[in-house]
């Protein structure tokens, strides 16, 4: 299943959102802005020092539905706007893997 949807990414410097204040000094994953969306939503994270980010969205089943970031990253925290207007309402999960760091969050689209 592969629908198409839009992605921007952006640089955020210290971001706040709700009680999480994301910085650059670790690797975090910020949980979706906001949750649940429809059809945009904003997902942050923080990159501790430069490596490779990988950031995908999977359905309920397991199911790859977009990859939002593979690619190198420098140090600092980023922003992907998700818009997933083509995708069908239901529960999504967001995975981002930077070096040893994994992280996976839960996102509801709805209609």
């Amino acid at each position: 299943m592969r629908d198409s949807a839009l992605v921007y990414i952006s640089p955020a410097s210290g971001v706040y959102q709700g009680r999480y204040h994301l910085s650059a000094n670790e690797f975090a994953l910020a949980q979706n802005y906001p949750n649940p969306f429809n059809p945009v939503t904003a997902i942050e994270f923080s990159v501790k020092e430069p490596c490779h980010v990988t950031l995908k969205v999977y359905d309920i089943l397991g199911r790859e539905v977009i990859t939002l970031a593979d690619a190198d990253y420098a140090t600092g925290v980023f922003k992907v706007h998700f818009d997933a207007h083509e995708l069908p309402t239901g529960i999504y999960f967001y995975r981002v893997k930077m070096k040893d760091f994994v992280a996976v969050k839960k996102m509801v689209l709805l209609e």
